[in-house]
């Protein structure tokens, strides 16, 4: 079956920087575009930033536009969040997600990863 694991996380003070991963396992015939959502604590999830299907086109919250960077190097790949001069609010757990078909026949299917924690201290 296809899981998601994010990896990456971890406490830095404000300014710092981290990647995050996003490897995918399991069978794959072909995936559309990479989603990353964060979830601060006693908020809603939010989006944070996307690369589509093509691994063309990105897109950006306005919070992380100009320090956040998404890549893969091919929608089958694993995928990155790049986070620079990070700042306490973007303390969140962070989530990556995929629209992944199993083979040539099933559908398209929504999967998510189990996320990893960013602390960010002033």
């Amino acid at each position: 079956q296809v899981v998601l694991v994010e990896s990456g996380g971890g406490a830095v003070q404000a300014g710092g920087s981290l990647r995050l991963s996003c490897a995918t396992s399991g069978p794959i015939w072909s995936a559309g575009g990479l989603f990353w959502y964060r979830r601060a604590p006693g908020k809603e999830r939010e989006f944070v930033a996307s690369i589509d299907y093509k691994n063309q086109i990105t897109d950006y919250a306005d919070s992380v536009k100009g320090r956040f960077t998404v890549l893969r190097d091919d929608p089958l790949g694993t995928g990155y969040l790049h986070m620079y001069n990070l700042k306490p609010e973007d303390t969140a757990t962070y989530y990556c997600n995929k629209k992944i078909a199993t083979t040539e026949s099933d559908p398209y299917r929504q999967y998510w990863g189990q996320g990893t924690q960013v602390t960010v201290s002033s």
